[in-house]
């Protein structure tokens, strides 16, 4: 476990209790290994702070210097210093992907001129840090009303009536933004249009040509996802544009971190036969926005997702986000640890559910010794392998299995695996959807196969690396969700396109050998 830094004051210590848990998960995502994860977090949280008390000492004087919260500041400081780790000769310890997209144009939008910068950076940077720290707790890090209440100081009864208005100042401020923002004769043609389109509320539908125009578009399909905050692309747009590289999967840890502390919620509210606070509905609005919702840097991906604007499932913007690949490599014993929880939420109490980090994602999952919660966040990644096939393997499963001694059944059959196919989301060109796989037997590793009727094609995976060859799909474990106990579950999500169709798939395989479906 990575050593957590020693607070040297009281405005140290309330960023470490409030920030550390956001920025080692993260850091976590951009490296290949705990101890660089815990260097990396270290090395951004000083960096944080630095900012901090100049930002602090400047108001001390007089002067306002327009800067982010705590959480998306100490988080751009992880990318900022993944950024001078690959400059110094440091990247072999950042993740290949992260690397990758680091030597890219991409990454310099975020250091470069502020006008090219993410539209949702330099809108909530714009924002009063009170405003701009309560649209990133309740959208981003999906903390229930009443701990944003609390953390802010806010009458728990008004969080929602402040958090209306502040999204309605958001959207004010990213039209503006949008408009400042160098764009060539066809995009300033287009700005009106798009302005009148995405308000609240308007009943009009996209029109085609400015569809298409979003289709090939990056920056005003970015622009389309700030402009309709109640359209469920909010949380992607904000943690694409503050982080880049990346966000989709640090949204959806999140998620899960959060419905991991909700679960325990529920749980102790039903053993004292009270009411858990910030029931099941909240967790089911952040879990459908997040991966359906995902905006941030690719052109293509956005706009899709962005066509038609003329219903909720349609809202919902997908970004490069949703296709960046999040690096292999994990081990199993990475840690993601938390400092001593001074606030009950599931953000500052993540500590006791992430310190046992890349334990297994499969539910019914046995835990570490000494450990209550594995940690919740996925690490997911569209790295190919060369390897699309799916022979059996009855080493991958627990002792006994396949042994007729003792009356295994292999790796699998019709008796021993049930999956279950969900298709979250569909719009035009694209869709999200999420398999479960039910396995009698334990498993030390799993590979899921199938095969698609129409041509579809997986973009990114996450909680398992996807290879695709033809029709026919393969979905390997990675190294933190490889154990599945018997009688236990596992299960991974992506986003596909298709054309034409989108039927169901079949001949789903579990470790070579037929899987029924529910």
């Amino acid at each position: 476990m990575p050593d957590l830094p020693s607070p040297q004051d009281a405005t140290e210590a309330a960023l470490l209790a409030e920030c550390w848990d956001a920025v080692l998960s993260y850091a976590d995502l951009c490296t290949a290994g705990s101890g660089a994860a815990g260097q990396l977090a270290a090395e951004a949280f000083a960096a944080g702070v630095r900012e901090v008390r100049a930002a602090e000492a400047g108001a001390s004087r007089g002067r306002r210097t327009p800067r982010l919260p705590a959480i998306p500041l100490t988080l751009a400081a992880v990318r900022a210093t993944a950024a001078s780790w690959e400059a110094g000769g440091l990247g072999d310890r950042l993740a290949p992907d992260l690397r990758l997209w680091l030597n890219s144009d991409k990454a310099a939008r975020w250091s470069g001129p502020p006008p090219h910068r993410p539209l949702a950076l330099r809108t909530l940077r714009d924002l009063q840090e009170p405003d701009a720290a309560l649209l990133w707790l309740a959208e981003v890090e999906a903390l229930p009303s009443t701990v944003v209440a609390r953390r802010l100081g806010l009458d728990p009864a008004l969080v929602s009536e402040e958090l209306d208005q502040v999204r309605a100042l958001f959207r004010d401020r990213c039209r503006r933004n949008h408009l400042d923002t160098p764009m060539d004769a066809e995009c300033r043609g287009y700005a009106g249009l798009l302005d009148a389109v995405t308000r609240p509320a308007s009943a009009a539908e996209t029109p085609e040509d400015l569809s298409r125009h979003l289709a090939t578009c990056e920056g005003c399909a970015q622009a389309a996802a700030c402009l309709r905050p109640h359209g469920g692309g909010l949380p992607a747009a904000l943690a694409g544009g503050v982080i880049g590289w990346g966000g989709l999967a640090y949204l959806e840890r999140r998620r899960r971190a959060a419905e991991v502390r909700l679960g325990a919620h529920r749980s102790a509210a039903a053993g004292t036969g009270g009411e858990p606070q910030e029931g099941a509905a909240r967790a089911r609005v952040v879990r459908g926005g997040l991966l359906a919702a995902a905006v941030a840097l690719s052109g293509l991906a956005l706009a899709v997702s962005m066509m038609p604007f003329d219903g909720s499932a349609n809202d919902a913007a997908h970004g490069e986000a949703g296709r960046q690949p999040v690096a292999d490599g994990r081990q199993a014993d990475d840690p993601v640890a938390a400092p001593p929880a001074v606030d009950p939420s599931p953000s500052a109490s993540v500590a006791a559910s992430v310190s046992a980090a890349h334990e297994s994602s499969a539910s019914g999952a046995a835990t570490r010794s000494g450990r209550e919660n594995p940690d919740p966040e996925p690490q997911g990644t569209a790295s190919a392998t060369a390897d699309g096939g799916d022979s059996p393997d009855p080493a991958t499963y627990g002792p006994g299995a396949g042994d007729p001694a003792t009356g295994g059944q292999g790796s699998g059959g019709t008796g021993t695996c049930r999956v279950d196919y969900d298709l979250t989301y569909q719009w035009t060109d694209g869709f999200q959807a999420k398999v479960t796989v039910t396995t009698a037997r334990s498993l030390d590793t799993w590979r899921v196969a199938w095969s698609f009727p129409d041509g579809q094609q997986v973009g990114q995976m996450w909680d398992a690396t996807v290879a695709q060859n033809g029709s026919r799909v393969t979905a390997t474990a990675a190294e933190y969700n490889k154990s599945v106990p018997a009688n236990g579950t596992l299960s991974f999500g992506f986003l596909g396109t298709w054309h034409g169709h989108n039927s169901t798939p079949y001949d789903f395989t579990l470790n070579g050998h037929s899987c029924a479906t529910a």
